[in-house]
């Protein structure tokens, strides 16, 4: 798994630097740097108005005695999402905003239930409770 995250983290690197390079030739310099600065403040006010509704709505289900289950995956992808976005460059910003947007969080949602629950089945992730 550390071998294909970190191939993972240099290809994703290269490809930014890459479009980086090229952006830079077909526009200019303060067009790309203008690109990321932009994104970064984008992406920090949707990740709190995000973060901020994802709570609220735990906090509902907390204090009607349900365990806030979609809330907390939507908190994972929020956090992932602003992680992403705070990232400079625009293959990880288009991921990151794709996480934040709630229609388009959904299949990463499905995706992660998906995986969650094969790591339960497995046993790969012990759950231990103090009583």
């Amino acid at each position: 798994m550390f071998r294909i995250l970190f191939l993972l983290i240099v290809v994703i690197s290269a490809v930014e630097i890459a479009l980086f390079v090229w952006l830079g030739n077909v526009f200019n310099v303060w067009f790309v740097l203008f690109g990321i600065i932009l994104t970064g403040i984008t992406g920090a006010y949707l990740a709190k108005n995000q973060g901020l509704g994802t709570l609220s709505r735990a906090q509902y289900e907390l204090g009607h005695g349900r365990a806030p289950t979609e809330e907390i995956i939507d908190g994972i992808a929020i956090l992932v999402g602003a992680v992403l976005l705070f990232t400079p460059g625009f293959v990880t910003d288009a991921i990151g905003f794709l996480l934040l947007i709630p229609q388009t969080r959904k299949p990463a949602k499905v995706w992660l239930k998906k995986i969650l629950s094969e790591m339960f089945r497995k046993g790969s992730i012990k759950v231990f409770r103090n009583y």
